[in-house]
């Protein structure tokens, strides 16, 4: 880990101080799952617009910065209901992985869930990522598939959890 701990950047994915980490991602998904149909994976970071991850459409998008890069990253967009949030894009540098970052990435993507008064989370992650699946699963996220299957013949791996709104909290105080 950092001697020091990173800044939390709230900003877009258009960001350049997010382009190195996003093309990193790319690469990884290119090299973990290859073509389909001769399109490489890495056309799935551009399936939604950045302007899905923005504040005004019910998104965010945040980077963990240390010495003016950015190390470890991630996001979330609006579901289908409004009490539903979808994590996507958490991504940790290949030369800072293994310090807890992601976690920390997870922890505030959450926070900022239940500031704005979420009440469930979702995310999905790919059949080739088990350390993806280990955080997910330790940090308290219920997997909507058979852990023991055949991850493969699945594709993307569901998650769910239930978040406290800060409301929610609260109200349990008084």
């Amino acid at each position: 880990m950092p001697t020091v701990a990173p800044n939390i950047l709230y900003t877009s994915p258009n960001d350049p101080l997010a382009a190195p980490l996003v093309a990193e991602l790319s690469r990884e998904y290119d090299e973990r799952y290859g073509l389909t149909e001769g399109i490489p994976s890495s056309v799935e970071l551009s399936r939604y617009p950045a302007s899905r991850f923005q504040p005004i459409e019910g998104g965010t998008f945040l980077l963990l910065v240390h010495n003016g890069q950015a190390i470890a990253g991630g996001a979330f967009m609006r579901a289908n209901d409004a009490g539903t949030v979808e994590i996507k894009r958490v991504w940790t540098h290949s030369a800072h992985r293994r310090r807890g970052l992601a976690r920390l990435v997870m922890a505030e993507l959450e926070a900022e869930a239940a500031r704005r008064g979420i009440h469930s989370i979702i995310l999905t992650t790919g059949s080739r990522q088990p350390e993806a699946v280990a955080l997910y699963s330790a940090l308290g996220y219920e997997p909507q598939f058979d852990l023991d299957g055949d991850w493969e013949s699945i594709g993307y791996l569901e998650f769910r959890k239930r978040v406290e709104s800060v409301g929610d909290a609260d109200e349990t105080l008084s």
